[in-house]
């Protein structure tokens, strides 16, 4: 006999990249919710919609509707980031708000198995779950890519994470806000 399905919740990062409320994170932050509450650093909360997703690169773009300008990102050139640079992740690691490490930029291109859309930017910063779709600057507080896996036998960090370079990720974006969806050449 079959009771109620138990709750669920997950637990993710973003960020604003527009003053009217869209915010980048990961699909798989977002992927089969049924409802998104978006938590700002200052504690308010918004429910948030999303407006399109790409399972291929792991960028979903999601809104939120407040009545006011929202602080936005500033972003960087990812093709002006040096491998030996650093950078930071921001994030929830396992629902501790707003947290932040630090880290050098070990690759760049770095090609995955299975994942032929996206040349990540590999980094040591600590990554752990929860800091999915969080924002992965530079030492100038410049967003450079979006914190989306981590490489690892144990399920928490063991030196290895990568983000999805920002170009990419914007480019994904326009087109999630434009059409809905993502078009690809054969």
């Amino acid at each position: 006999q079959q009771g109620p399905r138990p709750e669920s919740r997950s637990l993710g990062s973003g960020f604003i990249i527009s003053s009217d409320g869209y915010i980048l994170t990961n699909a798989h932050v977002v992927d089969g919710a049924d409802e998104i509450t978006v938590k700002l650093t200052d504690k308010r909360e918004y429910k948030a919609k999303v407006i399109g997703a790409d399972k291929r690169t792991d960028v979903a773009l999601i809104k939120i509707e407040n009545g006011g300008p929202l602080p936005a990102v500033k972003f960087a050139d990812p093709n002006r980031l040096q491998v030996g640079g650093g950078g930071g992740a921001i994030g929830s690691p396992f629902g501790f708000e707003n947290s932040v490490t630090a880290g050098i930029v070990s690759a760049k291109g770095r090609s995955l198995p299975q994942e032929n859309f996206v040349p990540f930017i590999q980094t040591d910063a600590a990554v752990n779950p929860g800091n999915s779709g969080g924002p992965l600057f530079n030492l100038k507080g410049e967003v450079v890519g979006i914190n989306s896996q981590i490489y690892s036998r144990t399920g928490g960090f063991m030196g290895l994470s990568f983000a999805i370079p920002i170009d990419v990720a914007l480019d994904i974006q326009k087109q999630l806000r434009d059409k809905g969806r993502v078009s690809r050449g054969r």
